[in-house]
């Protein structure tokens, strides 16, 4: 049986780390060779991440604190938990879309205050409480930017709410699409929905096409008075188009779990502390699903929602040979590799070849162990990035 070195940094659940069998798993904060890390919000940017490491999984959906790209080059396959904080994110969501129209922390605030100053309370907050108002949601455009679990998960929550609810994803999936209610009208560009909403939510990932997505221009476009929600990366909005937009009282909220000093000090921004998945449900889940993907790809070569690898899930057969290879998206390479199996005289039982970009990723069952000689000169290969021979052994995939 292989045995496995877990690095795990940041405080995972133990139910996640329940996942690992003890016989076969080490799990350690700075093990010697690990063969993967396990982690949260642990900054990878400059650590130098060791050689042997195959496999590394974030407990949760964002992977900036991961180097994505160095980590590709290196055949390092980065798995991440997409859905699986989505109701904590949600519930949060719609808690903020109440508070940035209702005033509510502001009016609460307000009565300590009061209370402070004032022994007759309940006379001097009837007399001052009408500073607090704010509309109801009720009836009103929502516009979301992003339909993935989280985005689904919030139009269809404001549906539900009474409100007259609008999304916009270009890349939407098709499970994604079935399972957004049906009254979620989706509009066929962003322009469209920041004009006619009346509160806008983000729920897409950071990344070079996306940063600076809501700018002055953007901010321009949308409804005098709308509220913005960014419960998704700070980096989405441009800050100081953002800031100059509450000033003028174009936007009159924006609430966000990505804060910084001049932001949390403008009285329009409602400063969350980074609480999207602070519930013990949403760590649980996210460490479960990262331990059982991490586990599944060490154990059998399978890739569940990887950003940087494709999705391949052939199931492992007890006792089978089976050879993983990742390799540069080049013409020719199918070939190559099948040739070397051939020439050893082996046969390939089941081949699965998927490539994402730049990228390549092969598992093959083979019907005879892989030799050394055989890794070798698999590895010789120009455009292989990295090989592993798994097995045999008996299976234990997840569900």
């Amino acid at each position: 049986m292989q045995r496995f070195r877990i690095q795990v940094l940041n405080s995972i659940s133990p139910k996640g780390l329940d996942v690992f069998p003890s016989g076969q798993y080490e799990l350690d904060g700075d093990p010697k060779a690990p063969d993967a890390i396990l982690l949260r919000s642990q900054d990878l940017h400059r650590v130098e991440i060791p050689p042997t490491v195959k496999v590394i999984a974030r407990a949760g959906a964002g992977v900036n604190n991961i180097p994505v790209d160095a980590c590709t080059e290196r055949g390092i396959a980065v798995l991440n938990t997409p859905g699986a904080n989505a109701n904590s994110v949600k519930e949060l969501v719609l808690c903020s879309l109440f508070l940035a129209s209702r005033r509510v922390v502001e009016g609460i605030n307000w009565a300590r205050r009061v209370a402070e100053q004032d022994d007759n309370v309940e006379r001097a907050i009837e007399k001052g409480k009408r500073q607090f108002k704010g509309p109801e949601i009720m009836g009103k455009t929502l516009g979301v930017v992003g339909l993935g679990a989280i985005g689904v998960s919030v139009a269809n929550a404001a549906t539900a709410l009474g409100m007259d609810t609008v999304g916009y994803d270009p890349f939407i999936s098709v499970s994604s699409a079935w399972g957004l209610a049906r009254d979620v009208r989706r509009a066929h560009a962003l322009e469209g929905l920041l004009r006619d909403a009346d509160y806008v939510t983000l729920h897409v990932p950071l990344s070079k096409k996306t940063r600076g997505l809501i700018g002055a221009e953007q901010l321009g476009i949308m409804k005098p008075g709308a509220r913005l929600l960014n419960f998704a990366r700070g980096g989405l909005v441009d800050r100081a188009a953002l800031l100059a937009a509450l000033d003028s009282g174009r936007i009159a909220r924006y609430a966000t779990d990505f804060v910084d000093g001049a932001l949390a000090r403008h009285e329009k921004v409602l400063p969350v502390p980074h609480l999207g998945a602070s519930t013990p449900e949403a760590e649980d889940n996210c460490a479960v699903m990262a331990a059982r993907q991490l586990s599944d790809f060490l154990e059998s070569g399978i890739v569940r929602n990887s950003v940087n690898f494709p999705r391949v899930e052939l199931p492992y057969r007890p006792g089978s040979h089976r050879l993983q290879i990742v390799n540069r998206n080049e013409p020719n390479m199918i070939r190559q590799l099948t040739v070397v199996v051939a020439d050893a005289g082996i046969n390939i039982a089941n081949l699965v070849n998927r490539s994402r970009e730049e990228l390549a990723y092969t598992v093959m069952d083979l019907g005879a162990p892989v030799g050394d000689d055989m890794l070798e000169r698999l590895g010789a290969i120009d455009g292989v990035v990295r090989l592993r021979r798994i097995g045999p052994r008996r299976a234990r995939l997840q569900p």
